[in-house]
């Protein structure tokens, strides 16, 4: 059952307190925090390790360096792959008009990387402070430029479909063809391609693709080696999850994560 959580931003009484608040919090590897949503738009920023953010619309995969926009009252579970020290905004709503109202990963510039983690020495941030009000438009600013990632997977609502999702969501690495797995869903393999397309705006291949990219870099974030990772989130060989994940991504898993050797190690 989903828990609503109490504004961050406003007294018992009701009384507006400021504008931004933050939370600092780490997290062990497998840790999850339960579903719940918040009356605040909310901007969670993984200074390092990878969250997978779970919502009723789908499923976004955050890795270290970027953040994830979630709109107020949207109910959604976070999970943790590898060690996470997570970095977190709370916006009054409407305060960020440019970002519409949808969760999606976002690139963080090293400007707006700092200003998030100057902003977290401060428990709560109101504009009738002057440097508290430069610090919030700064931010606010920053944040009308960012570049969406394609990390997110999002989710079918025919319940014939979401039988199909969950059936792959519990195995990315299944590799039974749409047809077979339609034979437990109650709809055929058209019905749910078209399902598909009209719902999630991606086909069912390109669907599964996703899938199981984000499978692997989850297998990454929690210390598995890119062979292990690349065959358990269903690939045929390593090189063939490098290539798809240069593709999407436009460099290879271990560069993205920021190892920062500049190597390519992925084969090992």
């Amino acid at each position: 059952m989903s828990h609503e959580c109490q504004s961050i931003l406003h007294g018992t009484n009701g009384r507006l307190l400021c504008q931004m608040a933050s939370v600092s919090a780490d997290f062990a590897h497998g840790h999850v925090i339960l579903e719940h949503s918040h009356p605040e738009d909310q901007l969670l920023f993984a200074s390092s390790g990878v969250m997978t953010l779970r919502a009723k619309q789908g499923v976004w995969v955050v890795p270290p360096l970027r953040a994830v926009w979630i709109p107020a009252n949207t109910p959604h579970t976070v999970a943790m792959s590898g060690p996470v020290s997570m970095r977190t905004l709370y916006f009054l709503p409407r305060l960020c008009p440019a970002l519409r109202g949808r969760c999606f990963v976002m690139n963080v510039s090293p400007l707006l990387r700092e200003l998030i983690l100057h902003a977290c020495k401060f428990k709560r941030l109101n504009k009738r402070a002057s440097l508290e009000r430069r610090i919030i438009e700064m931010i606010v600013d920053q944040l009308k430029g960012v570049d969406s990632v394609p990390l997110q997977l999002p989710h079918p609502t025919d319940s014939r479909a979401m039988r199909v999702v969950k059936a792959l969501l519990a195995d990315p690495g299944d590799q039974r063809d749409l047809e077979r797995l339609c034979e437990d869903c109650g709809a055929s393999k058209r019905t749910i391609q078209r399902v598909f397309l009209e719902e999630t705006k991606m086909n069912f291949g390109k669907w599964r693709q996703q899938l199981r990219l984000l499978r692997g870099l989850q297998l990454l974030a929690s210390g598995e080696k890119v062979t292990a990772a690349a065959l358990e989130a269903g690939y045929n060989s390593p090189s063939a999850f490098i290539s798809m994940f240069r593709k999407q991504l436009g460099t290879t898993p271990m560069r993205y994560l920021g190892s920062g050797n500049g190597r390519e190690e992925e084969g090992k």
